[in-house]
């Protein structure tokens, strides 16, 4: 064998070993799932049941870190100034990933930039709650009754620029009546509001519906989605209504840092992935409301531009800004 010849396949060996090394190597230490709402809240049910498994697929420790507030952002910033070695990742969500990045000049944060797409974990509903007093029982009753009114109809949300708030203008538009949508500054104070009948409605996930339902606390119109949940059978589609322009969601997705090298991001989607279909974990997530995804590293990142586009539409239409 010509020297050179053999200089080069000892270069492509050692390059492979050190490569197979570096993918054995991780992880070799815990994991970290950042979470931007409280404790017991969709999101942290999500990181939380699949932190669990993950730790089993992978043999290292997975912990979950709560850091609460304004809407998941403060919880994408600190990700995405973490340093990028895989160990620290973000459950992010349609929220603060889609939907802020259009109402916010200065977010400190570009989602399609500053971040590396792991997996599509799950996504869930909305539905169209009412006070359980509320004389409305159908969506009909709903809107006939907002286009009628001389009063702008008070719809709750989880704070301004969010989903519920968007879902909200969304219903306005298509059936043609005014809202105010008041924004409350917790999941607590704005479910508060729907039960004690501060407000005629709010669009909330079917997680956070299904037990309020259950307890009669609530009443329920329709809710978003092409079919009908299995957790909620009985309450029909906005489609099913005649209002198929009131489409949207929540997706709840797994980032890291930018700059994260390829065999980690790799061994984070096999291990979440695989988590995700655990039989245990799915039923569990499914019992909760959610609809469980796993995808590919390239469909999030499809994802993520799709609901770039989807969202700059609808914020231009409303008109919100928040600076």
């Amino acid at each position: 064998m010509k020297p050179a010849t053999f200089r080069r396949l000892a270069a492509a060996l050692t390059l492979s070993v050190v490569s197979a090394s570096a993918l054995a190597a991780f992880p070799d230490q815990a994991i970290k799932i950042t979470v931007g709402f409280p404790a017991g809240t969709g999101p942290d049910i999500v990181a939380r049941t699949v932190g669990d498994q993950l730790s089993r697929e992978i043999g290292q420790s997975v912990m979950v870190e709560n850091k609460a507030g304004a809407g998941g952002q403060i919880a994408a910033h600190s990700v995405a100034q973490s340093t990028p070695n895989g160990y620290t990742v973000l459950l992010g969500e349609v929220g603060s990933m889609s939907i802020t990045p259009e109402t916010t000049a200065n977010l400190g944060y570009a989602p399609m930039k500053d971040f590396a797409p792991i997996t599509e974990a799950v996504r869930a509903n909305f539905v169209l709650v009412t006070p359980a007093n509320s004389p409305y029982k159908t969506l009909k009753e709903f809107v006939d009754a907002a286009r009628a009114s001389k009063d702008e109809f008070n719809i709750a949300t989880f704070g301004a620029g969010t989903p519920g708030h968007f879902g909200a203008e969304m219903l306005a538009e298509a059936a043609g009546f005014k809202i105010v949508p008041i924004h409350y500054r917790s999941t607590g104070e704005a479910v508060t509001a729907i039960v004690s009948g501060q407000v005629q409605g709010a669009f909330v996930t079917t997680a956070m519906a299904a037990p309020q339902l259950a307890g009669g606390k609530m009443g329920a119109l329709a809710i978003t989605g092409k079919e009908r949940t299995k957790m909620l059978p009985s309450i029909p589609t906005f489609n099913e209504s005649g209002m198929p322009a009131v489409d949207f969601g929540a997706w709840f997705a797994f980032f890291a840092p930018a700059g994260t090298p390829e065999n980690a991001l790799v061994s984070l989607n096999t291990g979440l992935v695989n988590a995700l279909k655990a039989p245990g974990v799915t039923k569990l997530l499914e019992d909760n409301g959610f609809v469980v995804v796993g995808s590919s590293r390239q469909a999030l990142g499809d994802l993520l531009v799709s609901e770039q586009k989807r969202w700059s539409d609808v914020v231009k239409k409303t008109g919100f800004k928040i600076n």
